[in-house]
């Protein structure tokens, strides 16, 4: 017998509420489902069984690596497609993306992740999202497997974590995970401060602990905390003889921005854009820091860059309309400042045009950063 193409494996506890807009959202697009199901009390796992799927039970051991490697073990199809409870594969992209997977000759491939922000899902505003890419596929029965009890990463037995460029295909994931009613109707943040806490008390720990502590702490708005431990990461990378990942730096100069800090902003985000030149955000970021301090045809060269780079890089984490709207909605202000009051109108007016581009008859929101 032929092997099926893609296994969708995915783990759940107490998710009867958004798990069968998830498994509706891959049916068209996979062979066969692997619910690892961690103790529910609320009928997912009859739920999952009732899209087809085969559904493990699997105590909770203090681990997400060890729950997704379990539903690994039972996976029979020739590539592992894994999501979350909380994400749906996007309406356009569910026929196409067999197609685009039997056609690569990769070992793994990314796929388009877009994280929404803001009070609920009930109440979407699909500018407010960051956006990034994310090794979602991969071969199965190659030595793939998870490491780290929380925020996962993926691992081969013969190299280590994975090392772009990996293959990304046009295909988008939409998350709501983090959007405020879920994240706090499921005390995500305590949880996952101690799977953290616990990482880092093991000592010679990865740096990206501390990059997801600052995370952590930053959403609680303890800037000054989240700004040490941001810094911990980068050090941890160095010590290791790697360049701190791109979004280290974008949420370093996030923490400063809210903070009122941006004059501790310089001169080091030109450092940083030395090393990600490609990195909309952080080019963002330093337009806003000139606006801010009154350079302003300086600023205005920096936003023009983030509109020429615009909104479909896909090599880092991205604050959805920096290279759009939020780029368009600050040289607005810049005009304003210069006294180029028409400028600034038309510029206000392409800000508009492109923030209804993701959220149609939405007013655009005044704060540039945010």
């Amino acid at each position: 017998m032929t092997a099926p193409l893609i296994s969708l494996c995915m783990i759940a506890k107490n998710e009867a509420e958004q798990i069968p807009l998830a498994l509706q959202s891959v049916l068209p697009s996979v062979d066969e489902i692997i619910v690892v199901d961690t103790g529910s009390t609320d009928g997912t796992p009859d739920l999952c069984r009732s899209f087809g799927a085969t559904v493990v039970d699997h105590p909770w051991e203090g681990s997400f690596a060890q729950a997704r490697n379990r539903g690994l073990e039972h996976a029979t199809g020739k590539w592992i497609l894994w999501m979350d409870a909380d994400e749906e594969l996007d309406a356009d992209d569910q026929k196409k993306l067999r197609s685009l997977v039997e056609a690569s000759d990769a070992a793994a491939l990314s796929l388009k992740l877009i994280h929404y922000f803001g009070p609920s899902k009930d109440t979407l505003r699909p500018h407010l999202a960051h956006r990034c890419p994310q090794v979602r596929l991969f071969r199965n029965q190659k030595g793939f497997h998870f490491v780290r009890s929380i925020h996962e990463g993926l691992q081969t037995t013969e190299s280590g974590l994975l090392d772009p460029p990996i293959p990304l295909l046009p295909v988008q994931i939409h998350h709501y995970g983090y959007m405020d009613d879920a994240f706090s109707s499921k005390a995500k943040s305590a949880r996952n401060k101690h799977y953290l806490l616990q990482e880092k008390a093991q000592g010679d720990y990865d740096p990206w602990c501390d990059y997801h502590l600052a995370a952590e702490v930053y959403r609680e708005g303890k800037w000054e905390e989240a700004f040490s431990l941001v810094n911990l990461s980068m050090e941890g990378f160095l010590t290791r003889q790697q360049i701190p990942p791109s979004l280290l730096y974008k949420l370093k100069y996030e923490i400063l921005f809210h903070h009122g800090s941006m004059r501790g902003a310089w001169p080091g985000i030109e450092r940083a854009i030395q090393l990600y030149p490609t990195y909309v955000d952080l080019h963002f970021y330093k337009g806003v820091f000139l606006l801010e301090h009154g350079f302003y045809p300086e600023a205005v060269k920096a936003l023009e860059q983030c509109l020429y780079l615009g909104e479909d890089q896909w090599e880092h984490l991205s604050l959805r309309g920096v290279g759009s709207f939020r780029a368009y909605s600050a040289l607005a202000r810049c005009m304003e400042k210069m006294g180029k009051p028409n400028d600034a109108r038309v510029y206000s007016q392409h800000a508009a045009a492109s923030t209804a581009f993701f959220s149609p008859n939405r007013l655009l929101e005044q704060e540039v950063t945010r």
